[in-house]
């Protein structure tokens, strides 16, 4: 993803938020449903990746499809890796 001001601004703003409650209501304003259901999911996904999950475990957990587990698995890099390591703290 190619840096520019548009998403710096949003990307400063979610830095502001402070709690769980903060997180949703602002991501109910800013995205559907499926869309935070979705990004949640492929989070979940990315970390069982991480764990090195079977796919057939991920699938049963998640109801993630193989094609979006193998569409996960190719973009993990370093956020997601950054994020697992401070959830983990």
């Amino acid at each position: 993803m190619k840096k520019n001001d548009t998403l710096d601004q949003l990307f400063e703003a979610i830095l502001t938020l402070e709690n769980i409650d903060e997180c949703y209501a602002f991501f109910e304003d800013a995205c559907t449903p499926k869309e935070i259901q979705n990004t949640a999911q492929r989070f979940v996904v990315a970390k069982m990746l991480n764990d090195k999950k079977p796919y057939a475990e991920i699938v049963k957990a998640t109801g993630a499809s193989t094609a979006t587990i193998s569409r996960v698995s190719r973009a993990i890099n370093e956020g997601f890796n950054l994020a697992f390591t401070r959830v983990n703290k």
